[in-house]
């Protein structure tokens, strides 16, 4: 059975990884095969004598991190086939942040949009964004503006910051920014997503709001905000998001398996 070929690591990850026991280590690069796809639902995992030598760690330690793994439904093993991935993650799914965005037709739809691409630089964090990201004054972070688009129509404002340290090859052009912020993480800076908080509040669409959604400035419109800090493993803060959507015919769905 061919080698899956294994994720890059961002030095920051590496020395996390260092302070974790090897076994849940090696945990850490399965699932991050398994929720990029590489290994995906029904795909036979090699014996363990060859992940052990694929990973470069000893059997005990494959076992038992093989054993965790199929205690939390990741993996199950089935006989005569071997240990197959199950298409479940431990405790609550990530899964969906790193496919598509939760926006939503009224009808319950998913909807399929696109991202331009309105301001984007290398910049020093405001003191909200320092408090929302746990950083320093003034530490520098990547900032992000763009519109959500669908047929064309605009629909989303997001704005996205990211610590620079975490991820400084980070594309901040338009030719090169990922339309999926997280899977770019995943694959490029070994950064997963283990938590997100939001927090949803209804509004009033400001003038500045209504020029972006090409509307006219003098018709009040609603905006649902969503502001959105998600974290990895160790509990910090990797990416903070704040987005304004248009309410009269999309609306915004999050769920949890």
């Amino acid at each position: 059975m061919s080698e899956a070929p294994d994720l890059p690591e961002s030095d920051t990850l590496a020395a996390d990884l260092v302070r974790k026991p090897l076994h849940e280590q090696v945990q850490e690069r399965i699932l991050r095969h398994i929720i990029l796809g590489t290994w995906a639902e029904g795909y036979v995992l090699p014996p363990e004598t060859e992940l052990a030598k694929q990973f470069g760690v000893s059997y005990g330690t494959i076992r038992r991190a093989m054993a965790d793994l199929t205690a939390s439904g990741v993996i199950m093993r089935r006989r005569k086939t071997g240990t197959v991935v199950t298409g479940r993650t431990p405790h609550h799914s990530m899964s969906q942040f790193y496919k598509y965005y939760r926006l939503h037709t009224i009808e319950g739809r998913l909807a399929s949009s696109r991202t331009v691409l309105v301001d984007a630089c290398h910049r020093s964090a405001t003191q909200d964004e320092a408090e929302r990201l746990e950083l320093p004054a003034r530490a520098p972070l990547v900032y992000m503006h763009r519109l959500r688009l669908i047929d064309d129509r605009p629909v989303m404002i997001d704005r996205v910051t990211l610590p620079l340290a975490l991820a400084p090859d980070f594309p901040v052009t338009m030719e090169e920014m990922p339309t999926l912020i997280y899977k770019w993480l995943l694959e490029h800076s070994g950064l997963r997503l283990a938590a997100i908080r939001e927090k949803l509040v209804a509004r009033l669409a400001t003038p500045e709001d209504l020029k972006y959604f090409d509307l006219p400035l003098d018709e009040p419109r609603a905006l649902l905000d969503i502001e959105e800090v998600s974290y990895d493993s160790n509990n910090r803060p990797l990416v903070a998001m704040r987005h304004a959507a248009l309410t009269e015919d999309h609306c915004y769905i999050n769920e949890i398996r």
